[in-house]
């Protein structure tokens, strides 16, 4: 740890006043720009000497200049003090932040991973092989096992328990503060491009979801939204460059009340704008509203927004054997310490293993599809030191929208009209923060109890739109990352450490995805001059992101949810934009690169996930979405897998 009065330590202070960062060497050594600066500047008496005043002076002279020496180098001190900081527990009561309410502790019970099969005790073939055991291939293992079908389910991330994921701050799943995330890849053996930049597991652009059994349902949000009606038939509402499914919401309705029962969610009873027709309500109510709720809502009826609670895969009683959710502050991007949020790692893949017909094995990667003519026959898998060719009579690929593609890519399997990897999309996000005179923040989660689906569609001038609701509760580092990047907050220095203590109480963010408009330009391709750990070639994505009509979206997103948080008394206000800079749109809700149509000249698949031109394969994941909705996608590509995999146990 350095020491108060050294260099590194004095500029760590005036940048996060009480900071004490840890001296790696290399931080210590980028500062000596900063040394020659401040003698340039103020001669004589060095930096560690001076008084507060003049300290925060003399940085912010050299931070007006980023591009120089010393201004990148405390602009790279300020990241690591403020990471060290707010992700430092003792930081949080002066923020008011709180990540378990009061008189609550963890339900007891088991913390049991689902187990995995030793390599040496796989059966020779298999009925199906899954790639993939996430939110697809999770529901596709269980819906075929159960129908009477000999599964191996393929994961290259481990089976986790909750003790496993420790609620870390700084390794959350949607915070990137430079260093290795829980369930991310290992760094090394794992390299992406993204155009010519080679990026890393740790960065954005490397456009990562969870490396786990359960996939990124084990740390997601859990919000449940069914696509309505219209994101099936963009094409006939719109026009180009949107096409139409193969399939409409009437197909996909039995198959989302049957993922909502089955595997759980809690929601609200009243139909909502633009909703599809509904067999049944929800088999939970909606969590109890939060602090945040009624101030919202006396907003939205002076704007005359229709509003209600969101729906979660989150259990608000208990249900499926789990209990209910207990409110904590740690939610998004974090496993569900509860085991109250519902994934396919405690619901559809622990019903898969317990048929007796399902074999799990972990920490593999599937590098080829075995083909024989136009059939596949299998998968070629690396697992750690070993190397096996499984057999099985069909293969569903469900390993993500560009981990699917790549596959594809690699075995030339679905290749023929060059569609593979195409139309890669997910989620840019838009909205606002506003500051009020009261606290509207209780660190009460998950944090979405109010929400807007009346943007959706029919939009002046916008094509699709997106649902507008209030964020999850922010962790500390995560708040002050937006808040100083909107400029609710000063970055750094005494004003900004007083003004995050004085803003985050009375902070709501306000915020959703927007519908992308796909393009055949944003795809996964693949780096034949690189290969991974395992051997394959390395993914390279490129992008002609945003489309003109994204950035329209974004602002009008951004704007109506400003005017909301206005409406409902925040004194202060300013738009936010996330996603939107140039380059490939995927992460955690990737979708798009092999989806399903009627013409294998601009599809992958059939209206079933097989894949075009080749028997004995299907996709069961995001990447079949010809859109993507104005929603998290998980609903539907759960429900997709729940379809699909009916109709192959049949075919089967």
């Amino acid at each position: 740890m350095t020491a108060p009065d050294d260099l590194l330590g004095a500029v760590a202070d005036a940048l996060v006043p009480g900071v004490v960062i840890e001296d790696d060497g290399a931080l210590r050594a980028a500062l000596a720009p900063v040394a020659r600066a401040v003698e340039a500047r103020r001669p004589g008496v060095g930096f560690a000497a001076r008084s507060r005043a003049d300290r925060e002076a003399l940085v912010g002279e050299l931070l007006g200049d980023p591009d120089t020496p010393a201004g990148d180098a405390l602009t790279r001190v300020l990241r690591v003090a403020a990471r060290t900081f707010y992700g430092d527990p003792g930081s949080w009561p002066g923020l008011g932040y709180r990540p378990m309410q009061p008189g609550t502790s963890w339900p007891e019970g088991p913390d049991a991973a689902p187990g995995p099969t030793a390599i040496d005790e796989l059966a020779p073939d298999y009925d199906v092989i899954v790639i993939g055991a996430g939110a697809g291939g999770g529901v596709a293992a269980c819906v075929l096992a159960e129908a009477g079908r000999r599964v191996l389910l393929v994961e290259r991330g481990e089976s986790l328990r909750r003790a496993d994921l420790p609620r870390d701050h700084l390794r959350n799943a949607r915070v990137f503060t430079g260093l290795e995330r829980q369930l991310d890849p290992p760094v090394a053996g794992n390299p992406r491009f993204v155009g010519d930049a080679a990026v890393l597991p740790t960065e954005q652009a490397w456009n990562h979801n969870a490396s786990t059994v359960g996939g990124g349902t084990r740390v997601y949000g859990a919000m449940a939204w069914r696509f309505c009606p219209e994101d099936f038939r963009m094409g006939s509402t719109y026009g180009e460059p949107f096409m139409d499914w193969p399939i409409a919401y009437e197909d996909m309705a039995p198959f989302y009340d049957r993922v909502e029962w089955e595997i759980g969610v809690s929601g609200p009873e009243a139909p909502r704008p633009h909703d599809g027709a509904r067999a049944r309500g929800y088999p939970m109510p909606p969590l109890p509203p939060n602090a945040a709720e009624p101030v919202l809502a006396r907003g939205a009826r002076a704007l005359g927004l229709a509003t209600d609670a969101v729906p979660l895969l989150i259990n608000s009683v208990p249900y499926g054997g789990r209990p209910a959710c207990i409110r904590c502050g740690t939610c998004v991007g974090f496993a569900c310490h509860a085991d109250a949020k519902n994934g396919t790692h405690n619901t559809a893949i622990v019903r898969a293993l317990a048929t007796r017909r399902c074999d799990l094995l972990t920490s593999t990667a599937a590098t080829r599809l075995i083909t024989n003519g136009s059939t596949v026959a299998g998968a070629e898998l690396a697992a750690p030191g070993r190397r096996l060719t499984v057999r099985s009579r069909h293969v569903v690929v469900a390993a993500g929208a560009i981990e699917t593609a790549r596959l594809l890519l690699v075995s030339d399997v679905g290749t023929a009209h060059d569609q593979a990897g195409r139309h890669l999309q997910g989620h840019a996000y838009a909205g606002a923060v506003g500051v009020f005179d009261e606290s509207v923040q209780d660190s009460v989660g998950p944090g979405p109890s109010i929400s807007t689906t009346d943007f959706r569609h029919h939009n002046d001038g916008i094509l699709g739109g997106g649902i507008l609701a209030n964020e999850f509760v922010p962790i500390p580092i995560e708040a002050y990352t937006k808040l100083a990047a909107a400029g609710i907050v000063p970055a750094w220095g005494q004003a900004g450490a007083d003004a995050m203590r004085d803003a985050y109480r009375r902070t709501q963010f306000v915020v959703g995805p927007l519908q992308e408009v796909p393009s055949a330009a944003s795809r996964v391709t693949l780096e034949r001059g690189v290969t991974d750990r395992n051997g394959m070639p390395a993914v390279r994505l490129l992008a002609d992101r945003p489309e003109p009509n994204d950035l329209r979206a974004a602002e009008f997103l951004a704007r109506r949810a400003e005017e909301w948080l206005r409406a409902s008394g925040a004194q202060r206000a300013a738009s936010l934009r996330w996603a939107l800079s140039k380059g490939p749109s995927a992460g955690q809700h990737q979708a798009g690169t092999c989806r399903m149509g009627t013409d294998p000249r601009t599809s992958v698949t059939d209206p079933w996930g097989r894949v075009w031109g080749h028997d004995g394969v299907t996709i069961a994941d995001g990447s079949l979405h010809v859109t993507n909705g104005g929603v998290n996608p998980v609903l539907t590509i759960l429900a997709l897998a729940w379809r699909i995999g009916e109709r192959l146990a049949g075919e089967l």
